[in-house]
């Protein structure tokens, strides 16, 4: 099965699963409208590619498509509700999102904000319930990991810092170091977290956490350079706003063709970290293939 098919495939299963889970949102119009606005931020389409990380991780180690779905689908809670905060005016400010209205503009910013607390929790509602895993200590370790991953020390510090005025003294390191928190930490928890439901041993979990270290680097690269170069049509969302808003990027700090060679490297660098498990990590070798060259 091409790559294409395999992320088309897992997007599907997991569109499935939001779609049950948000299918009841309450009974009086006011319960309705908070649920509607969490179906518009979580069944907007997307690439589901975190979902993907977590279910070939997982993949590795034996671990069933089906016995990893429901950590998947707490991941996608979560990046959902990323994606409606970040689009807020006090945020990243962006009207259109996956080529429609963004969530706050779609419905209010109030609901946008209640919409995006209430995905983040379910996805702790997800992974505690007694069907993510049978054993309570791995239902345990999940919920830490995606805690830390979204937390004030991973994806939301990520955020406060790209926000910061200070971003714009960033060295690349200290852009680099950025990036791995806010878009990097839910590719770590997506890697990490399909060794935790397989059981992996210390070695095989540094040789993912490694990869989702490169990965996530070279997606937020190829992210900028899209920004900075792409087609908003193409896209579904607007271009050139990195520059306008002054944000801290390598390719502003590196150039275009700097920033392509980064990336370049940060490809092998993923790829090598994969050597220790052979052939059986070809998808997740095709996948951050995939995350370079995309074109939206």
């Amino acid at each position: 099965m091409s790559l294409l098919a395999e992320l088309e495939r897992v997007a599907a299963a997991v569109e499935r699963r939001l779609d049950r889970l948000l299918a009841e949102p309450g009974e009086r119009p006011e319960d309705k409208r908070l649920g509607e606005a969490m179906r518009y931020a979580a069944l907007s389409g997307g690439k589901r590619l975190r979902p993907l990380l977590l279910v070939e991780s997982a993949r590795l180690f034996g671990v069933k498509e089906e016995e990893a779905l429901p950590a998947a689908t707490a991941l996608e809670c979560i990046h959902c509700y990323s994606l409606a905060h970040d689009d807020l005016p006090a945020m990243d400010d962006d009207a259109v999102r996956r080529g429609r209205p963004a969530l706050h503009i779609a419905f209010d910013e109030a609901t946008a904000i209640l919409a995006g607390d209430a995905l983040l929790t379910l996805a702790f509602e997800i992974l505690s319930d007694e069907g993510t895993h049978p054993d309570p200590a791995i239902r345990a370790e999940l919920v830490l990991l995606l805690a830390r991953a979204a937390g004030w020390r991973g994806m939301a510090q990520g955020q406060a810092l790209d926000l910061s005025p200070e971003r714009q003294s960033f060295t690349p390191a200290e852009i680099a170091a950025m990036q791995e928190l806010k878009t990097g930490a839910l590719f770590r928890f997506a890697c990490e977290a399909g060794a935790a439901l397989g059981r992996a041993g210390l070695t095989e979990r540094a040789a993912l956490i490694a990869y989702a270290s490169s990965f996530g680097q070279a997606f937020q690269l190829a992210d900028d350079l899209l920004d900075a170069e792409g087609d908003a049509a193409a896209l579904g969302k607007a271009v050139a706003k990195d520059a306008s808003r002054g944000k801290a990027t390598l390719i502003a700090r590196l150039g275009p063709d700097m920033a392509r060679q980064r990336l370049d490297e940060l490809v092998v660098e993923a790829e090598e970290a994969l050597a220790p498990f052979g052939d059986r990590a070809i998808t997740l070798v095709e996948t951050v293939r995939f995350a370079v060259d995309r074109k939206r």
